[in-house]
């Protein structure tokens, strides 16, 4: 197939996000106001706890076996490095580009995690609908990338909240000490991009007195050793293994295990598990009408997803002015350097065995390292009130340039796998 054909295949999904994505920020417009922000806290409570875990668990109990799941194994770990080679080129554009401190966490953020759940769900499908896809029969496609695309968002909420939400964490904690406003609200999370709650600026503003600093929270956990009292006569073992705790014991343990995480689990155990798969996966199985009403409520998630996206993107055309440079960094970490690396480890990673041949899942592998930045976090960054309107103006210009990058990133795979 040619280049040509390949670009015309890749642009057409691309080309459906942009258009779903446009009406839903018409609809959050204030003259329309039917995604208006209480409007998109309920749909996104319908999403999260909903059509996600639907969407995931349903793929994954129908494409995942015993021998295909071992198999997979390099998913997680191809996952795991679009992460931390992310936050390290993340690290690099903070130190070249001088960013605020408020701006550390996210920069580091944005450029580590990226959208690994809503958009290939929503992109692979409709790569393998079309009549020009290299991946074979179409149904055979679809069945098999959207368990690739359940997993990999089911693997990527695991990371982005116990890995990014932690370094957000410990960045905003020393942003909020050096500027003496360590106040903050707390928000409900999920994993769509929209808080549950009210915006820091939106709320009452309480005294700072009102939360006097304890020796034993959080923050002061995460300080140097010359803010955090006489930490001097502490050994180095001491000093190591109270920052790691300081980590791992505040994670925020229930976003780890968001309902899309908890319906990949039990997917995999259905599907894993032989007698539970034929009592429910298949037109013959007893109970495959369970296995119908969880798929056709999955259904509902794709588009509601699209719509919702686009809505949260109006916030990115009232934000405040961020840095140029920051914004031009981010885009050359997010869809030049992370993609070509990508293309070394994965071909690498084939060329030792260790990924199957299977064009489409190699595909899989490789479009996660050209995706813009998770929607999460932007509601991290709101929850730690450390950077948000310089989020949603980062998440504005990322999509907008995801429509050209995505669209050429996933042309040039095809070509490379097929």
């Amino acid at each position: 197939m040619g280049l040509l054909n390949l670009f015309y295949v890749a642009s057409m999904p691309v080309l459906k996000v942009l258009l779903i994505s446009a009406v839903g920020l018409f609809l959050a417009l204030e003259n329309v106001n039917l995604l208006g922000k209480e409007a998109r806290i309920q749909v996104n409570h319908l999403v999260h706890y909903v059509f996600n875990p639907a969407l995931v668990g349903g793929n994954l109990a129908d494409t995942i076996t015993f021998e295909n799941f071992v198999s997979l194994w390099f998913m997680p770990v191809n996952i795991l490095m679009t992460f931390l080679i992310g936050s390290i080129l993340g690290w690099i554009l903070v130190k070249i580009t001088r960013a605020p401190k408020n701006l550390e966490g996210l920069i580091i953020g944005v450029c580590s995690a990226g959208n690994l759940g809503n958009l290939p769900i929503i992109i692979i499908p409709a790569i393998c609908k079309d009549k020009g896809s290299p991946f074979g029969d179409p149904d055979v496609c679809y069945k098999y990338g959207m368990a690739y695309a359940s997993l990999s968002m089911a693997i990527g909420a695991v990371y982005i909240w116990s890995y990014v939400y932690n370094i957000m964490r410990v960045s905003a904690s020393k942003y909020h000490r050096q500027s003496s406003a360590s106040f903050h609200s707390i928000h409900s999370i999920h994993a769509s991009g929209e808080l549950l709650g009210p915006f820091p600026e939106e709320s009452s503003v309480e005294s700072p007195s009102k939360y006097p600093a304890k020796e034993d929270d959080a923050y002061n956990q995460l300080l140097s050793s010359t803010e955090a009292g006489d930490e001097s006569k502490e050994s180095v073992t001491d000093k190591i293994m109270q920052k790691l705790k300081a980590v791992f014991f505040n994670s925020n343990i229930k976003a780890v295990f968001s309902p899309a995480t908890l319906g990949a689990i039990v997917g995999f155990i259905v599907g894993v598990i032989a007698p539970l798969r034929n009592l429910m996966i298949g037109s013959d199985a007893p109970l495959h009408v369970v296995e119908d009403s969880v798929t056709m409520v999955g259904e509902a998630a794709i588009p509601t997803i699209t719509l919702i996206m686009g809505a949260n993107l109006l916030k990115g055309l009232k934000g405040a002015r961020t840095p140029f440079w920051t914004i031009i960094g981010i885009l050359i970490v997010r869809y030049i350097l992370l993609p070509i690396v990508g293309v070394l480890i994965v071909k690498w990673a084939t060329q030792l065995g260790l990924v199957p041949a299977d064009p489409l899942y190699q595909f899989m592998l490789l479009l996660q390292y050209a995706l813009p930045p998770a929607m999460a976090i932007a509601t991290i960054a709101q929850l730690f009130g450390a950077g948000e309107s310089e989020c949603s103006v980062i998440m504005l210009w990322t999509y907008i340039l995801a429509s050209v990058a995505v669209t050429l990133w996933s042309t040039y795979f095809m070509w490379l796998v097929a």
